[in-house]
């Protein structure tokens, strides 16, 4: 049938050679090939951009203007599409508001969860609190003991300053006859006049009626009641005397209301200095007795830490403030007072610079301290006082006025609440704005980083203790109990935040063994068996170690792809075409079955799986295989083979086939550099954030080190977290905090430290390979060094495409020009003045070696070698490029269309080329992603390079083909989240390989075949 297949004709997108095949629907389908051979251009740029762009044309023209309206992709036709979903390998943003929970909208059913079946407590005292009916107060009242002589008060005013003079004329006219001001009754006649101190604080209570306890006396209580909740906004006092204390006094005083024609003698009543009457507060509303506070009933707006309603006020819901950091207010311990240690205050005019400077003498005169000594050698307790301030101690000061001497004695406020207090009163932005360089964030100490209310905090499900019971009894290690927190040591149970504290593994343990009453279960039943099928999700595609208060900001791509994944197995869509840019990425072989499954499921639904993946246990597990190439860039854009794995495996000019079936194949090194006896060490002691366990790791120098473990055991908050962050303000002076840890050693041992990700290489369209690595600059000098430009006075400006001169003015240096269409999406058409090329005519008109700039920039790495192999300044960086495997690449290619790996190897091309000092070290978190086995192969050779000269590589990777060619190996775990931030095992790869527990050790171990390997240890 015509829709078992999709078919697509004359696909040209990007690099893409008229491709034309046929893909099986209801299928796992993997795309691979090289690294640029066209996999993203054919299953995103072609087939999910047709999808789209044909779903949003069959919606109104109304509709359609409030969408971003799609280009059409270059293909002559594409046939048997349903609707597409791309789920891409990308970062979830930056926004510090959006977590797990609030991403797969568990978060959304938590609110509602806790504002339904929660247990309110007094976030001060701890004690339980809820909210009584009219009825409620009415049984409680009538249950006290018979002839119990009761008075029933509305707070009308509490606490308050003023006269209060219309308030009392007030309920004097609506028939009140008596009050207590201040502790005192008082009578509410028309000619008594009550005075009070407008500067004082006072409290009116009104008197609403005054009983005795009896069988009789229900409905008029009642009555009384909703009375004085109404005066009282839902608040009443009731004061009570026990029979005993009556004593021979008539039954009759509560005969009688204490409104207009009812009032009994006031004599009879007593007051609040009387010993026998009991006073209590009761309330309609939520109100705490043991501070008398009350609280809105639980809303699911409460519960929201984006919604003012619930937001921390310190915070605003951030869970962090910016704060100043003695770190970056001292960045340079080596320095003394005397030459600028506290660097804020260096700066400023020069009377403020003077004016700091008499400071800091009277300080060090006082505390007989030398301006002259480091402050790294200062006492601990001098670098406290000046940092925090003297207290209450007196400290003399000199200052210099129009040549005289003055002398001040007083305590110094520290240098902290010093720019604390310039910050807050300054109105200059300038100043806030330099200020904000030494400030870092922190911890809320408001709400201990949580991001809501306290009253909103005090709010708990369960059973602390139950669920920790539970939990210890079904993991696989045990959990400590500080992933259970509560905001009050006397407050059973969970507060949502705390809920969001723990790990996906351990937060479905909690709600499997939520205890709920069968009135609660009516309510909240479907709402845990919602967030438990959500948990499972993400379960089920490896994401159990993140806990769901983890901000999405700082999830590794693979890891908000799976995210992504995990929401749209709970949507349970049928006959949706699924897209997918590796989902393997960031997942240990371990955890792999698990996202296969999950592929699996999606297909069984009756979906079509397209996975663009280079996972040697994904490309097995597909249905159906499509591998571009045979190489990349002008070089790929065609399918050299398609079928079942063995067809590939099969098929002579697939490299993909080839590395399947073993006759290609990355070898392991013949011998592998030693760390004993080399550069040295660099040594991280006492690392304690987030799951790391105190760990103490040794990184040796001068080699190629991976970080390797399970999803979740702390590989990234070691490297990434604490090791990079320190080394940035160590090199850099960089604000970010490091993570937690005691020391980091062996920093003198490097001169720098750089950091190459699969970031974009830039943002815009005007940025290119050869701007990156500067050898557009080098081309640019070349041509303004020529006779026709000398001539003409070109400057090396002249020749660029991004400022006003030798550009193209119409299309200001674009080629393209922009047509905005209504209701249709912009079209883009070449520039007819410059005919794409950005330059004007006059620019093009200089030429080297018969060419001018714009065919400079469009020639490839390769044939710029060639053509530029008399310039050295050009040739050698094109060369590197072309080592790299780039040499397929357009110098003026735009950035935004390479890929991860791509860009990634620009970056390494670029170090490669600079001047190597031997004592480098480069951070790389997961190269391989993007790469196919043939650019792992070339990945690993500029590896090599960059070690060559003594410089160090650390590398945290999955990839078994990386991890077994390294000279040394950190292994975490065993497990991922709570269960791990411990190291395994750490040395050789042969060593991890033997090492039993560790999970990386047992997929070494097959991969070396479990014995020896001629590598040296």
């Amino acid at each position: 049938m015509a829709t078992d297949f999709i078919r697509i004709g004359g696909a040209r997108q990007h690099n893409l050679k008229a491709v034309s095949l046929a893909i099986p629907r209801g299928k796992l389908v993997v795309l691979t090939g090289l690294s640029g051979s066209g996999k993203s251009s054919l299953a995103f740029d072609t087939i999910y951009a047709e999808g789209q762009r044909k779903y949003v044309e069959s919606l109104s023209a109304y509709a359609r203007q409030f969408l971003d309206q799609l280009q059409k992709p270059d293909v002559d036709y594409l046939e048997g599409l349903s609707p597409t979903i791309a789920i891409e390998q990308r970062s979830s943003g930056s926004n510090p508001r959006s977590i797990i929970a609030t991403t797969t909208e568990i978060y959304d059913y938590l609110r509602l969860l806790f504002a339904h079946v929660g247990q309110p407590h007094c976030p001060v005292s701890g004690q339980p609190i809820s909210r009584r009916t009219t009825t409620d107060i009415v049984d409680e009242i009538a249950s006290l003991p018979p002839r119990t002589r009761v008075m029933l008060l509305a707070p009308v005013i509490e606490q308050q300053k003023g006269e209060f003079r219309d308030v009392v004329e007030r309920l004097a006219r609506d028939g009140f006859v008596r009050a207590r001001v201040d502790g005192e009754l008082v009578e509410l006649a028309a000619n008594v006049r009550i005075k009070l101190d407008s500067k004082q604080e006072h409290t009116i209570e009104v008197v609403v009626d005054r009983l005795v306890i009896d069988d009789k006396v229900r409905v008029r209580l009642a009555d009384s009641v909703e009375t004085a909740l109404k005066w009282g906004s839902g608040k009443l006092l009731v004061l009570s005397q026990a029979p005993e204390a009556v004593s021979h006094q008539s039954s009759a005083i509560g005969g009688q209301s204490a409104r207009a024609g009812g009032a009994a003698e006031p004599s009879a009543i007593g007051n609040r200095q009387s010993a026998t009457w009991q006073e209590r507060l009761l309330s309609n509303r939520m109100y705490s007795p043991a501070t008398g506070q009350t609280f809105d009933p639980p809303e699911p707006k409460h519960f929201s830490f984006n919604s003012p309603f619930g937001a921390c006020p310190t915070c605003h819901g951030l869970g962090q403030k910016m704060v100043f950091d003695p770190a970056l207010i001292v960045p340079d311990p080596e320095k003394s007072l005397e030459s600028g240690a506290v660097l804020p205050w260096r700066r400023g005019g020069k009377r403020m610079i003077v004016y700091y400077k008499a400071l800091l003498r009277g300080l060090c005169a006082h505390y007989e301290q030398s301006m002259e000594t480091p402050w790294k050698s200062l006492s601990e307790d001098f670098r406290r006082v000046l940092l925090h301030g003297s207290g209450d101690t007196e400290v003399g000061f000199h200052f210099m006025r129009a040549g005289k001497v003055s002398k001040l004695s007083r305590p110094f406020e520290g240098v902290l609440k010093n720019l604390e207090r310039l910050y807050a009163e300054s109105e200059s932005e300038f100043t806030k704005n330099r200020l904000k360089a030494f400030m870092a964030p922190e911890f809320c100490d408001a709400c201990g980083g949580r991001r809501l209310r306290p009253e909103v905090l005090a709010v708990t499900l369960g059973k602390a203790e139950c669920g920790m019971r539970n939990a210890e009894s079904k993991a696989d290690a045990p959990i400590p109990h500080s992933a259970f927190r509560t905001p009050h040591s006397k407050i059973p149970g969970l507060s949502i935040a705390d809920v969001c504290a723990l790990s996906v593994d351990t937060a479905d343990l909690f709600f499997a063994s939520l205890p709920l009453t069968d009135f609660q279960h009516k309510i909240a039943g479907e709402l845990v068996k919602e967030i438990r099928a959500r948990l499972g999700f993400l379960k089920n595609v490896g994401l159990g170690y993140l806990t769901l208060d983890r901000e999405s900001g700082t999830l590794s791509g693979g890891e908000a792809q799976r995210i992504r994944l995990a929401t749209q197995i709970g949507a349970g869509l049928v006959g949706v075409i699924y897209i997918l840019d590796e989902p393997s990425i960031g997942l240990h072989q371990r955890d792999n079955e698990r996202l296969l499954a999950t592929l699996e499921g999606l297909r069984d639904l009756g979906n079509s799986v397209l996975v663009v993946e280079h996972d040697e246990d994904t490309i097995r597990r597909a249905d159906h295989v499509i591998d571009l190439g045979p190489g990349a860039g002008t070089h790929g854009g065609e399918v050299v083979a398609q079928g079942t794995v063995a067809e590939v495996m099969a098929n002579p000019r697939s490299l993909t086939g080839r590395y399947l079936s073993g006759d290609l194949s990355i070898p392991v090194p013949r011998k592998r550099i030693s760390p004993v006896g080399k550069a040295g060490w660099l040594e991280i002691t006492g690392a304690r954030e987030n799951n790391l366990q105190s760990v103490t790791a040794r990184i040796p120098l001068g080699t190629l080190t991976c970080v390797t473990g399970v999803s979740g055991s702390g590989k990234s908050t070691l490297i990434c977290d604490i090791l990079q962050r320190q080394l940035f303000r160590t090199f850099f002076g960089s604000k970010e905090r490091p993570g937690a840890h005691r020391t980091l050693t062996g920093t003198e041992l490097l001169d720098k430290v750089v950091v190459i990700d699969q970031a974009p290489i830039g943002r815009t369209p005007r940025s290119n390979p050869a701007t990156y690595t500067g050898i557009f600059n080098a081309i640019r000098d070349l041509f303004a060094q020529l006779p026709a430009a000398k001539i003409r006075g070109y400057d090396a400006g002249r020749f660029s495409f991004n400022v006003k001169g030798g550009r193209c003015e119409k299309c200001q240096g674009d080629g393209l020009l922009k047509i905005e269409m209504h209701f249709l999406p912009p079209v883009y058409v070449t520039c007819e003045s410059c005919a794409g090329r950005r330059y004007n005519r006059e620019t093009l008109e200089i030429n080297f070696k018969g060419m001018n700039i714009a065919d400079v920039l469009d020639l490839t790495v390769d044939e710029a070698v060639n053509f530029f192999r008399a310039v050295p300044k050009i040739y050698e960086p094109c060369l590197t490029l072309a080592e790299v495997g780039l040499g397929y690449l357009r110098l003026g290619q735009q950035a935004t269309t390479l890929s991860g790996g791509e860009a990634q190897r620009v970056k390494l091309a670029s170090e490669l080329s600079r001047r190597q000092t031997g004592k480098t070290l480069y951070i790389l978190d997961e190269p391989t992603t993007g790469l196919h086995f043939h650019d792992v192969a070339k990945l690993l050779e500029v590896f090599f390079k960059l070690r060559a000269p003594g410089n160090t590589l650390l590398v945290i990777e999955h990839n078994l083909d990386v991890i077994k060619c390294a000279d040394w190996i950190l292994d975490l775990g065993p497990e991922g989240g709570t269960g791990g931030g411990r190291i395994v095992a750490e040395g050789t790869p042969e060593t991890v390989a033997a090492t039993p527990g560790s999970h990386t050790g047992e997929f070494l171990n097959r991969i070396l075949g479990g014995e020896t390997n001629t590598a040296t240890k």
